[in-house]
């Protein structure tokens, strides 16, 4: 897809970045529940429940979403660089950055808590604190599988 092509990220009402704020990458977490207690939601419906959440980002509606961590594109930049040695969680951060979305999901944590587990103990403090940050986001879909992190490039 070229460039051309693509939807302008800060173009969807809500996620625009204000005129002279610098580029930033906002990653948001799938939070809401329908009903207020967990054990109001039957155990085999509730994929189905997460599932009904999870694809109202498609109709452009983000309310379920939360914030859960932000950083300029130059620290992004310097997380990626971080990674590089990792060529899976490189590729699927990198994506971000191609086409100005990206979702984590149950079956990208495994190799993205490797991959942070691997570079944190060297990483400078502002990537250690984001990917510190993605770990516990990685975490917590780690216990509930059927949430997830969507990744937003906001100019």
């Amino acid at each position: 897809m070229s460039m051309s092509a693509q939807a302008d990220p800060g173009s969807i009402p809500g996620l625009r970045a204000g005129r002279g704020v610098a580029p930033e990458v906002v990653f948001y977490q799938l939070n809401a529940k329908v009903l207020e207690r967990k054990e109001d939601i039957p155990e085999d419906a509730r994929q189905v429940v997460y599932y009904s959440l999870a694809i109202g980002h498609h109709i452009g509606v983000f309310d379920c979403f939360k914030p859960a961590f932000r950083c300029t594109t130059a620290v992004f930049d310097r997380v990626l660089d971080a990674l590089k040695d990792n060529e899976e969680a490189h590729r699927k951060l990198s994506g971000l950055l191609r086409f100005g979305e990206i979702t984590v999901d149950s079956t990208h944590t495994r190799p993205l808590m490797a991959a942070i587990e691997a570079v944190l103990p060297t990483a400078p403090p502002d990537v250690a604190a984001w990917l510190d940050r993605l770990r516990t986001a990685l975490d917590a879909i780690r216990r509930e599988p059927a949430i997830y992190l969507m990744g937003r490039r906001l100019s």
